[in-house]
């Protein structure tokens, strides 16, 4: 059983896959050569799945960052002997700038220790088990490293000093002095392609160097937020395009799986893939703290991943492969114990079978969103699109499992139907560019029927508040987002009584909000989860957008104050602890802290002019933020 903090780690990137490290410098969780694929280093679900660790001997200090607008991570050890840092970086391709980051990427990982004062004894332990600690290799060693075989890989460790091999471990110690560095790298292969090879020290060093000049190189073109918070904000879009699957534009939810909504629970899933419903958000995040070019890959390879999933008899799916794969058959993997003993360990994702009818929303407003951009349409994505719309006409009156996927019965949520609402309303935005104007008048129609209906039924007058699902009185955070997506502005009495409601009763003792009580047993699990970022992020949109500007300040900061030493954030808190939930880093927190902090800033610049900060907020006729690169 793994129980190393979960804010203990940072993420390593290569656009392909990802790494964590550790504070204590060991690699706990490697995936070759896709953000999916079987991990080779797995501790952090159980011990016995494998590490990689560069430690100082001796008792130390550790202090770490990212070098400066990059993903390259510097951890430094102060012993009683002298300094030492360790620079991790899972390389990019040979040249990568700008909007190539990623592109050939060799499967290396690197790893730097260098000497800055006195001298520090070092132990490396290397341990690697690949299909998540199935696998004990054949470790060899070979003049400059060692290599691992077994299953379908084939993994060569370059290493500047000899390795004691012991079955499938091997150790070294060293000892490095002030103005030495000492460089490994991990490549990776497979047995059908010509064997991985021993990297020298001169090629680790150029090639790490040139992936902190890639990472730079991408900052600059890319990134020209200005307003509060910019720091935080500019790495966040880091962070998201370290999530980015480069072949393909897809955006993973997360690095990791199983990582868990309560400690020792059942609530563990596998986010190594990209939802449909995260799509509008994240173009607005990307739009931010990224480039224009970043959300159009992303809307392209929604757009021909989804395509063949919606027909006259079947929904459109929710979520794919990063290479666009449609079967994420869920397994669980019963010889992990998992973090803090949290069973079951799963790969693969059961919900992606479920019906949300919140997606045809989502897939639109992101089409919206992107229309100027994204250039001439083809004849097959405009016909997809103007099906879309077609089916939120039917679809909304379906029950569904909503946007958090809940296991137990469908409902009426309101969210889906607000969605629907949304995926009318731009589809009628964009008609000329979809060549539907014949279908304006039968959108506007059933567009009027939702909205009537999510404030007949949607709303509950004994809860003062929109809430879950149709004739229920429970409060669900989702319903933060109808201002957002323009539904009613965040100043309408009603809206605002949700936003009221939502802070005092949907929150925690911190000011941390929930996505919903699980005590009412909607979502067919057992057990309880944290407090939800991205809903937190929410309502500090929404409460800027209804000019409560120092609470929206006040909420962002509380959310922000959850990050780790290298400004990374999980999916949810734990309300008892304040300990960091679920996987991780979660790109769903990254982008609605880059769409909180946009938001407080165009309600700050909009309150120069209206001192009550009632500013009228209509998403559909919204003009697009200036382009950051």
């Amino acid at each position: 059983m793994s129980d190393l903090p979960i804010a203990e780690h940072a993420l390593l990137s290569d656009c392909h896959s990802a790494a964590l490290v550790s504070r204590a410098g060991s690699v706990e969780w490697l995936c070759f050569p896709r953000f999916d694929s079987p991990a080779i280093f797995g501790r952090l679900l159980d011990d016995a799945a494998g590490h990689w660790s560069i430690t100082p001997a001796a008792k130390y200090r550790a202090m770490r960052r990212y070098l400066d607008r990059t993903m390259v991570l510097e951890t430094t050890f102060e012993t009683s002997t002298g300094t030492a840092t360790l620079t991790d970086a899972l390389a990019i391709g040979a040249n990568n700038t700008g909007h190539e980051l990623g592109k050939g990427a060799p499967r290396l990982l690197i790893r730097q220790v260098s000497c800055t004062s006195g001298s520090v004894d070092v132990e490396v332990q290397y341990r690697p088990r690949p299909e998540y600690g199935l696998i004990h290799p054949l470790l060899s060693q070979v003049d400059g490293g060692v290599t691992a075989r077994g299953g379908a890989e084939w993994l060569v460790l370059s290493t500047p000093v000899p390795l004691a091999v012991s079955g499938s471990s091997a150790s070294a110690h060293l000892s490095v002095h002030a103005g030495e560095s000492a460089l490994f790298g991990l490549h990776r292969s497979t047995l059908e392609q010509v064997p991985a090879h021993i990297w020298s020290q001169d090629d680790l060093r150029a090639r790490l160097q040139a992936t902190v000049a890639g990472w730079r190189s991408w900052s600059e073109l890319h990134q020209n937020y200005q307003g509060p918070w910019a720091d935080q904000v500019h790495h966040s879009g880091r962070v998201l395009q370290a999530l980015t699957y480069q072949p393909s534009g897809a955006i993973v939810a997360a690095a990791t799986t199983s990582l868990p909504e309560g400690a020792g629970g059942e609530r563990n899933w596998d986010y190594r893939f990209t939802w449909v419903r995260d799509a509008s958000f994240t173009m607005d995040a990307l739009w931010v703290a990224a480039c224009p070019d970043e959300a159009g890959d992303f809307f392209a390879f929604l757009a021909t991943a989804a395509a063949g999933s919606l027909s006259n008899r079947t929904p459109l799916q929710i979520m794919f492969g990063v290479g666009g794969e449609h079967d994420l058959s869920e397994r669980t993997l019963p010889h992990l114990a998992g973090w803090k003993d949290s069973r079951p360990v799963r790969v693969g994702n059961g919900a992606w079978s479920q019906q949300q009818v919140d997606v045809y929303g989502e897939l639109l407003d992101a089409a919206h969103r992107l229309h100027e951009q994204i250039g001439e349409l083809d004849e097959d994505t405009r016909a997809f699109l103007v099906a879309c719309a077609d089916a939120a006409t039917v679809r909304w009156q379906e029950p569904d499992q909503g946007i958090w996927e809940v296991r137990g019965d469908a409902r009426h949520f309101v969210y889906s139907k607000v969605m629907c609402w949304v995926a009318l309303d731009r589809a009628i935005a964009i008609a000329d560019r979809i060549g539907a104007e014949d279908k304006i008048a039968e959108w506007t129609g059933v567009k009027e029927e939702i909205f009537t209906a999510v404030l007949r039924d949607g709303w509950n007058e004994a809860a003062g508040a929109f809430t879950q699902y149709f004739g229920s009185e429970d409060l669900d955070a989702s319903n933060l987002m109808l201002p957002i997506v323009g539904f009613l502005p965040a100043t309408h009495p009603q809206m605002k009584a949700t936003i009221d409601a939502i802070a005092e009763r949907l929150t925690d003792s911190r000011g941390l909000v929930y996505r919903y009580r699980t005590e009412g047993g909607v979502d067919g699990l057992a057990g309880e989860e944290g407090t939800f970022l991205l809903c937190t992020f929410w309502l500090a949109q929404a409460q800027a957008m209804a000019g409560e500007l120092d609470r929206a300040r006040a909420t962002f900061e509380r959310a922000l104050s959850y990050a780790n030493d290298v400004g990374l954030l999980a999916e949810e808190v734990d309300p008892q602890t304040g300990e960091m939930l679920g996987n991780f880093p979660q790109a769903f927190s990254h982008i609605g802290l880059v769409n909180a902090a946009y938001a407080i800033s165009l309600a700050e610049q909009a309150g120069e002019s209206d001192p009550t900060g009632l500013v009228r907020h209509d998403r559909a006729q919204e003009p697009l933020p200036a382009p950051a690169g």
